[in-house]
Order: C-alpha cells, then sequence, then structure tokens
C-alpha cells in the first residue's frame, strides 16, 4: 500500500510534489495532489473522455468542503491565489494512502473524517464519498460541498463568462448541470439533506505548475450549487457522471470496483508490495477505443500513441498473463496499418491518425515476437498478422512516406527536412532539436530485429521463400551495419549516419541511449566483445539512478535541467534528460552480456532500487515520464508514463525469470 503520514500530508511543499491518479479505462481520469490543491490545469475530479480515448474535458475542477463540528467551521480543501493559499485544509490531512484508491483521512475540531475518490471502469463517473471514522464523540458534525465546475477542453483554461448558464436543474438527490450548449450535461448524484442553487464564480485559481512551464496559469471556476450533508447521519456521497447514477448504487459501485481492482492485482507476476503495485499501475494506461484495446502513452496529456503502446505491450500485458488484452492491442494497431506504417498519433481531436514515425511499425514487430514467446498463439499470427507484417516489410523495400525505405546496403533510411520521425522528436518551432535524418541506429536495430522475427514466422509458417528472403535481408543488413556504425576507438556505435542525396555520409558521434536497443533487442547484429564494450560505454557515460540519460554530460550540447518554457524544455527533452523506460532495454543488454550469472541478475535488482523507491513514495504508484539529468534528477513531465512502468515491470520479471 502507498502510505503516506501526518509528516507528509500536512507539509504543503511535500504534497504537492505528489500526485495521485484514477482512471476510467476510456482515457477520462481524476487527478491531483495529495494536498487536494490543483497546481495544473490538467488536475480535475472528472476530466472526461468524451470520444474514448479522447476528446478529453475537465467538467468537475474539484469539491469544495466545510466540516462544521459543533457550529465551529473548518475547510478541509486547499487552493492557490495570488501571493496567498487558502484555504488550508492539508494541515488537518493526518494520512493519505491509495486503499486500493485515493484515501484521505482529516482530523479537526475533534472528529476523523475519511474522505476516498474512485473512478467506475467504462465510465465518465467518478464517487467521491465522506464518512466518519473512529469513535463516535457526540458531536454534531455537517459537512458542506461546493462543486467548481470548468466545462474545457482538457488543454485550455476557463474565465468568468456571461455565456455560462447558472441555472441548475434540481431533482431528488440529483443535480443537472449544463452550462454550455453543445457540452456534455453533468449530473450529480448525492445524498445531501439540502441543495442550495445559488451560483458564483470562484476567480484567480493560480496554477504553479503552469507558471514553471511557462504557460498561461490562472482560472476561473463557477460553483452551481450547494450539498448540504449530516456525515453523524450517515456518510455523505456525491456521485459525478455523464450518466444518471442513482446514488444508493455507490455501495456496489465502490465493492465492483474494488473487485476488479483486486483481479487485477493477483495477475502480477509475483506477490511482493512492487509488483503489485506495477501491476496496478500498468492497468491505469490499458484502455479501449472503437477499434479495441489501445494505450494511452501518459497521463495526463498523451493520447495513445503507435511507438509507445508497442514498447509498453510487453510490459503492460505479458507478465500479468494479459493475453487477450495485447491480442486486442495487436489487432488494433494492425487493422490501422496504411502504406506499411502503423500510426504514431490518434490525433486527440479524432481526426484522421497521423503516420509519422519510422520506430512505431519496427517495433510492432518485436511487440508480435514477445506476444508468440509468452503465448505460443501462433494461429493468431499467422491469421491475423502474418500478411500484415509482410506487407510492411515490403512497403519498407519499395519506399513508403517521409523517404522511408532500405538503401542498397540493407539498412534502412528515412527522414526528410524539418521532420521528426524517431523517438526523439522535439522541435522549437521550425527548428529540429535532435535533427536524426538519415539512418539512426536504434532503427537499424530494429528493422534487423524485424526481419530475423519475419525469417522465423515464414519457416513455422512453412513460407520457404519469404524464409530465404528475410534471411538475406538481414545478413547484408547485419553486415554493413558493423562496417558503418562500430567505433573501433569509442568501444561504441554512432548515433546517426546522414546519407542525405548528394552529400557525403556524415556520422553522430554523440553518446546517446539508442545504441542500446542494438544489444537489448531479441535479435543482435554485434558480436559478444562488442556488445559488452558498448554496454560499459553507455553504463559510464549515461546511467543514473532513475534510467538513462539521453546524451552524455561531457556534450557541449548537454542539458541538465528540464525548466522553463516550452522552447526551453523542448531544448532538453532528448539532450541529457534521463528516461526510465530505457532502463529496461539496458538491464536487459547487461543481463545479456553478463550471461544471465547472478552476479548480474543482482546488479540489475539494485538498479532498480531507486525507481521502485520512488514508485511506492514521490510517485503515488507510478513512474513519471523523464527525470532531470543532473542529480538529484528531479521528476518532470507527465506524472504517469506507460513505458516507464511497463520497462520497469517487464525487466522485474526478466530478473525474476533469470533468478529462477
Amino acid at each position: 500500500m502507498v502510505r503516506f503520514d501526518q509528516s507528509v500530508c500536512s507539509s504543503l511543499d511535500e504534497g504537492l510534489r505528489r500526485e495521485w491518479l484514477e482512471t476510467n479505462g476510456l482515457g477520462g481520469f481524476a487527478f491531483s495532489t495529495i494536498a487536494g490543491l490543483n497546481t495544473s490545469r490538467y488536475h480535475g475530479l472528472l476530466v472526461a473522455a468524451t470520444q474514448p480515448p479522447v476528446g478529453r474535458m475537465v467538467l468537475l475542477s474539484k469539491l469544495e468542503e466545510t466540516v462544521t463540528v459543533d457550529g465551529q467551521a473548518f475547510e478541509l480543501s486547499a487552493n492557490e491565489y495570488p501571493q496567498t493559499i487558502h484555504p488550508r485544509g492539508f494541515e488537518f490531512l493526518r494520512e493519505f494512502r491509495l486503499d486500493p484508491f485515493p484515501t484521505f483521512v482529516f482530523e479537526t475540531g475533534g472528529v476523523r473524517i475519511m474522505k476516498t475518490v474512485f473512478m467506475i471502469q467504462g465510465e465518465n463517473t467518478v464517487v467521491v464519498q465522506y464518512e466518519l471514522v473512529g469513535p463516535l464523540t457526540g458531536k454534531k458534525v455537517e459537512l458542506k460541498v461546493f462543486p467548481l465546475i470548468a466545462f474545457r477542453e482538457f488543454h485550455g483554461l476557463t474565465r468568468e463568462n456571461a455565456k455560462l448558464n447558472r441555472e441548475v436543474g434540481i431533482e431528488p438527490r440529483m443535480a443537472v448541470i449544463s452550462p454550455y450548449y453543445g457540452l456534455p450535461v453533468l449530473y450529480l448524484a448525492h445524498n445531501a439533506l439540502e441543495v442550495g442553487a445559488d451560483g458564483a464564480w470562484f476567480r484567480n485559481f493560480q496554477y504553479r505548475v503552469e507558471r514553471e512551464r511557462g504557460l498561461e496559469f490562472a482560472e476561473d471556476l463557477f460553483n452551481p450549487c450547494s450539498l448540504q450533508f449530516d456525515l453523524e447521519a450517515s456518510p455523505a456521497t456525491v456521485i459525478a457522471s455523464l450518466l444518471r447514477k442513482d446514488v444508493a448504487s455507490a455501495g456496489a459501485m465502490r465493492e465492483a470496483e474494488i473487485r476488479r481492482r483486486e483481479s487485477v492485482v493477483a495477475q502480477a507476476p509475483a506477490p511482493d508490495e512492487i509488483t503489485r503495485t506495477l501491476t496496478s499501475a500498468a492497468d491505469q494506461f490499458i484502455v479501449t477505443r472503437q477499434t479495441g484495446k489501445t494505450v494511452i502513452a501518459g497521463y495526463p496529456w498523451f493520447s495513445d500513441w503507435g511507438r509507445d503502446t508497442m514498447i509498453s505491450l510487453p510490459g503492460l500485458t505479458l507478465p500479468s498473463l494479459q493475453f487477450d488484452v495485447a491480442r486486442g492491442m495487436l489487432r488494433t494497431f494492425a487493422h490501422s496499418v496504411s502504406h506499411g506504417m502503423i500510426p504514431n498519433r490518434f490525433p486527440d481531436a479524432g481526426e484522421a491518425p497521423e503516420y509519422n514515425t519510422v520506430d512505431a511499425t519496427l517495433w510492432f514487430f518485436e511487440a508480435v515476437r514477445a506476444y508468440l514467446a509468452a503465448t505460443h498463439d501462433s494461429n493468431f499470427v499467422r491469421q491475423e498478422l502474418y500478411n500484415v507484417l509482410a506487407d510492411i516489410v515490403a512497403w519498407h523495400v519499395r519506399g513508403t512516406r517521409y523517404n522511408i525505405r532500405v538503401d542498397a546496403d540493407g539498412l534502412l533510411t528515412a527522414g526528410e527536412k524539418g521532420v521528426q520521425l524517431t523517438w526523439m522528436d522535439a522541435k522549437v518551432g521550425d527548428h529540429v532539436i535532435t535533427p536524426r535524418q538519415g539512418k539512426p541506429v536504434e532503427i537499424q536495430a530494429l528493422w534487423y530485429n524485424a526481419l530475423c522475427v519475419m525469417a522465423d514466422l515464414a519457416q513455422e509458417f512453412e513460407d520457404a521463400h519469404g524464409r530465404k528472403q528475410y534471411s538475406t535481408m538481414a545478413g547484408l543488413a547485419r553486415w554493413n551495419f558493423n562496417r558503418a556504425f562500430w567505433r573501433e576507438d569509442a568501444g561504441c556505435l554512432c548515433d546517426v549516419i546522414d546519407v542525405t542525396a548528394g552529400a557525403e555520409a556524415t556520422k553522430d558521434l554523440s553518446i546517446r541511449p539508442n545504441q542500446i536497443l542494438a544489444v537489448s533487442l531479441h535479435y543482435t547484429m554485434l558480436t559478444k566483445e562488442r556488445a559488452q564494450r558498448l554496454v560499459e560505454v553507455v553504463r559510464d557515460q549515461l546511467l543514473t539512478p532513475v534510467g538513462l540519460r539521453t546524451l552524455a554530460a561531457s556534450d557541449p550540447q548537454y542539458h541538465g535541467r528540464y525548466t522553463g518554457g516550452p522552447a526551453e524544455r523542448d531544448a532538453a527533452y532528448h539532450q541529457g534528460t534521463v528516461w526510465p523506460w530505457l532502463l529496461g532495454p539496458f538491464i536487459s543488454a547487461y543481463l545479456r552480456v553478463h550471461e544471465g550469472s547472478d552476479p548480474a541478475l543482482q546488479q540489475a535488482s539494485k538498479w532498480l532500487e531507486p525507481l521502485e523507491s520512488y514508485l511506492m513514495n514521490e510517485g503515488v504508484g507510478q513512474i513519471a515520464e523523464i527525470f532531470e539529468g543532473d542529480a538529484p534528477h528531479r521528476a518532470c513531465g507527465c506524472s504517469a508514463q506507460a513505458w516507464s512502468v511497463a520497462e520497469l515491470l517487464r525487466a522485474r520479471a526478466e530478473i525474476t525469470a533469470g533468478a529462477g
């Protein structure tokens, strides 16, 4: 159980550093700090996915709460306004825990109040409950709740306006809120004794994280009604939903959700607390879109990305034996293949998918290989995937979008000016931060791996012509890769070979983590001796306690901090920032070159410990997208990232299997 005591909960700084996350399997979420103070435009109590898993809108921002004990009022919420924090409800917070969902225990006026927040799987519904805990004191305890609504696209902000419809539909145990024409209706089911409908604007909330990011950071929120409860008589319940819900069903919904979550962690590959917490975290990224299962790349702002889905799939689904989910993901993207490419991104507004990546499609092959190795489900691969994979290879041979094609040397070249096709894709305006046009090292590793996967499948499916073709292509790629990319003087690989038409090939000698994939992927083009040397270079130059730096600290282009506005942050995104997901490939590579020895397994386990500690402490059951390159490696970016969780879970499973 992730748990924090009063020393953390009553400290504003400690509370704001820790964010809790609830998700609904549709792309919607509830998200805030354990202090109860929203520091970001993405914080909200009901962020609904109106076009699952996208079309996300912050409908209900938060609940303002005042508890009255024998006539004395105490405010439990917290907000930041210009030059002040008011109220300061976190000072009454004695405990926060995930049990299994966010649970807050307040103590004030001689009574203890427990608040829980949970979402319903498959619905844009959040349930908030309050109850007295501990010995009854005979005190009169009342609770008044003021919902604050935003009703905006989740990247935006709301300001006071005259267009808002202030009218609230008051029905028995229900308040119906429809503030803007054409937007969803919010239903607040409740068991309040009294409902007040005198609406008012709460002005000038300050979001400090947005200010730090160099973005607009002030918002006005509207309070459409108030709800008055008698906590002595019964627990208070508020159900905020896009559906009409019966407040009397809250208990049954709670029990059903507890059972669902228990069934998820019961599938954890090991019974220890870390593995169970990671398995629960992994479940939050698996969502449904009309075509089937997919993966939200990161909360709060990413949608489902092809690259992230394929990298994450083995860790999110296979250790926990969720093979049907894995099949659904593979099927979803197989149906979306176009010109030999899977989508890089399904846009948030529901437009046509974007096919602007060279590596996502190649990761698709590795995801299929990992699925087949775990399930031996060759019938599914033969019937639904093999022809799709063969067509992808054919498109790459003859050429597809963005000059992606096989060169005469058997290696894969890609790119055009101003377009970022690899995972190192940061741009500032038209300026490309890490131009990797030509032949990036990890693309060659993925291409070779894909060809070997195809050769194996062709043999299993008795495709003799395919077996010969793919094996020959793989052999040519391996020969020329070693000749072109290996740096004998440095004991590692070039990052990119630029083969722009009409120019002499140039080599990017930056020390970056992309080369680790040439060792970690199932099929490698390197000899054991070269692989060992490469792993040592990466260890010495890039390894940190929380993952691999994207650039060696000795490089003049290195950025050790991830701060400032969008331009400053994008300039650092792949120029030294640490990505925890890369620790997974590094550990796989390290175990490979040390042949899975006991000392290597022990060392690999030690390398995971800082991230595991982060998971149970600062991460509140999740792993962040990135960390700063310089110590103490502050967490940045998305608070919860799919491939960060997936690769940590996969690496733990690999270590466990090796030790077994």
